[in-house]
């Protein structure tokens, strides 16, 4: 008999399912606390508990499956490991565009000449002399490099020649921004790249914790990882390409939704940590977002499901707004909930908050802490005052106003947390919910005492922001409530084939507000959702209920919700697609583009594209065996532009794509 294992690693927790692969039926469930900086002791814990609780042996297990919302999260919270940018071919103009400058946060970005015509032909030579002084320039605490090429999906050449030399000098990891997509787009491409470089170390450290307490434990199936699109790729392909793993556990969210429900129409609501993660379920199948993922401020070239990703979970900072009459709003920042850190460095936090209380003007963030992810020397690659701060918590957690005792040291923790060195700990939702019954997983006194505290900040009026703990607990979970509503609604609008613009205006409309609340006066306003909601996330139950009244939806919350992404993680497939292109530079020459080398010229359309058609199923092909695929289905779709010239077509270009894919193979005996 074999099982399966699926393993989610979301901000919070980690779940992990086992499933008969013989009756297709959830036998174990577990959930563990995400651990940081050590992966390992929170996917080890929810792995062992899966296993013990289905009674099986590790040998037992035929493969494991892997999704992730880090890379999502980190993309939306802004962090990730600090980059360098090598861009070839491209003008100071180039680089402000897609977002790239900001998407930078400072990094170094090496400028060179270089680069490739719409056709594949060198514009100017690569300047290698500069590529090398630029690399031993570079200043400490780099962990990849991103390289990007102008048409490099037409020739790659330039862009490989530049990652061969960086791995000689720096030993670093390195991403071409060709092997991520073949789409033209310059800034786009290489903003991507970046991206995929700032979560290298990420991932490769949340596999390495994966693979190595399977080996301890004897597990030795075949390690696959959800693909943002919800297809399976081996941990090998994961490693190189973690870009496209944002939207992993999203994605496979929709699948477990699908399995767990069976409904072929919904919008699917899954709230995490850190992000709530909605989807439209249209016949039993998730669309592909044609202009590629697009995760907290960045839309880029990764081919993902069609989700929308809001910065707003159980652990979303709570903030008073500006104005007269204040207000709250939450994330998209994640914090760690006071009530976690409570039950981890008890002695800390109580002390810190009954001092604040009995304070008869407490500080602004006295129930604020600051929980380093580094153990021994602080990170390498520090500036001055981020070495200062880092040094005071080199013992471990303190008061956020011991961490950072000067208005000049904000920034500099700031720039600790994005990089993913420290967390801040702060009043969460998670909070609320312990202070109002609703969860019991931490310290509810905790809670409490951080929620009392918050209570004494002020509107812009002078009033008190609530008058006790659960009041202000309850005003949380509200405004959650209010924002999921909003969420869900945009989503709706967005989808809804009634044409409607501006979704995001139209859920926060004051006609929409009327018809949620079946305004009846001169007018009657109505609205509701014609498809049910699917809930998903552990904290599903706590807050979903006033979602579907609100929206007089029907709600669905089924069982193993709070697991839903491990269950997706393994009912998914292998899809391995390879994309090439033909052009057409002059009269008779038809190139063809596999962005793998320089362009192989045929003398006509036909023969240009049989060649490019048949080395693109053998690349497919190849790789969704060595994913594992015994049974590789193929299909192939053909995208010929031509344009009218006096009555006869004339080629213009070409795509081709191949899809292969099938089921990963079971192991047995």
């Amino acid at each position: 008999m074999a099982y399966l294992l699926g393993v989610d690693t979301g901000g919070t927790y980690t779940d992990a399912v086992v499933l008969d692969e013989a009756t297709d039926s959830v036998v174990a469930s577990a959930k563990a606390l995400t651990s940081r900086p050590d992966l390992a002791i929170g996917v080890g814990q929810a792995i062992d508990a899966a296993i013990g609780q289905a009674g099986v042996a590790p040998g037992e297990i035929a493969m494991v499956s892997l999704s992730t919302t880090l890379a999502t999260n980190a993309l939306v919270e802004g962090q990730g490991g600090r980059v360098a940018l090598v861009a070839i071919g491209f003008d100071s103009a180039d680089l402000t565009r897609a977002g790239l400058a900001e998407a930078m946060k400072g990094d170094p970005v090496i400028q060179l000449a270089g680069g490739h015509s719409h056709g594949g032909t060198e514009r100017q030579p690569l300047d290698v002399p500069a590529l090398e002084a630029a690399l031993r320039a570079l200043p400490a605490g780099i962990t990849a490099v991103a390289v990007a090429a102008s048409f490099a999906t037409r020739n790659p050449a330039h862009e490989v020649a530049a990652r061969d030399l960086i791995r000689a000098m720096t030993g670093l990891p390195v991403t071409c921004s060709h092997e991520l997509s073949q789409a033209l787009g310059g800034p786009k491409r290489a903003l991507t790249a970046v991206l995929n470089a700032r979560l290298i170390g990420l991932i490769a450290r949340l596999i390495d914790a994966c693979e190595a307490h399977l080996a301890q434990i004897g597990v030795h199936a075949r390690l696959m990882v959800v693909r943002g699109d919800g297809a399976l790729v081996s941990a090998a392909i994961a490693r190189e390409k973690p870009i496209e793993t944002i939207l992993s556990g999203p994605a496979a969210s929709i699948a477990g939704a699908s399995w767990l429900t069976g409904e072929a129409d919904a919008l699917v609501s899954d709230i995490g940590g850190t992000t709530t993660d909605i989807c439209l379920l249209r016949g039993g199948k998730p669309m592909i977002d044609p202009e590629g993922a697009r995760v907290g401020p960045y839309r880029t070239m990764v081919e993902a499901v069609a989700m929308r990703t809001w910065g707003l979970g159980g652990d979303s900072e709570v903030t008073v707004l500006d104005g007269l009459d204040g207000g709250l709003r939450l994330g998209p920042r994640r914090l760690m909930p006071v009530s976690l850190a409570a039950r981890n460095y008890p002695d800390l936090v109580h002390k810190a908050l009954d001092f604040a209380l009995a304070s008869d003007m407490p500080p602004e963030e006295g129930g604020r802490f600051v929980i380093p992810h580094w153990r021994g020397a602080p990170p390498a690659g520090l500036d001055a005052r981020e070495a200062v701060v880092a040094a005071r918590l080199t013992d471990g957690p303190l008061r956020l106003n011991d961490a950072v005792r000067t208005r000049v040291e904000g920034p500099a923790l700031a720039r600790l947390v994005s990089r993913g060195h420290a967390m801040i700990a702060g009043i969460t939702p998670s909070d609320a919910a312990h202070v109002l019954g609703r969860l019991d997983a931490w310290d509810t006194e905790a809670a409490r005492k951080a929620l009392l505290l918050f209570t004494r900040r002020r509107t812009g009026r002078g009033e008190k922001v609530a008058e006790t703990a659960e009041a202000l607990a309850q005003a949380i979970i509200d405004q959650l409530t209010t924002q999921t509503i909003q969420a869900l609604l945009e989503s709706a609008f967005a989808e809804d084939n009634g044409g409607w613009t501006d979704p995001a205006g139209l859920a926060r409309h004051s006609l929409t507000a009327a018809g949620l609340a079946q305004h009846r006066d001169i007018l009657d306003v109505s609205l509701s959702l014609a498809v049910p909601v699917v809930g998903l996330g552990a904290s599903a139950p706590s807050y979903y209920g006033a979602v579907g009244e609100r929206l007089r939806a029907r709600m669905i919350l089924p069982a193993h919700a709070g697991v839903a992404n491990a269950i997706g993680a393994v009912v998914g497939q292998v899809a391995m697609t390879a994309t090439g292109t033909v052009t057409s530079p002059g009269p008779g020459i038809f190139a063809l583009h596999l962005g793998s080398g320089a362009p192989e010229r045929h003398a006509s359309r036909e023969a240009a594209l049989e060649a490019l058609e048949a080395a693109l199923t053998a690349e497919a092909s190849a790789r969704a065996r060595a994913a594992g695929v015994e049974e590789v289905r193929l299909s192939i779709d053909r995208d010929i532009r031509e344009v009218d010239i006096e009555g006869q077509p004339m080629f213009i270009e070409a795509q081709i794509r191949v899809t292969a894919q099938g089921r990963p193979r079971i192991a047995t005996g």
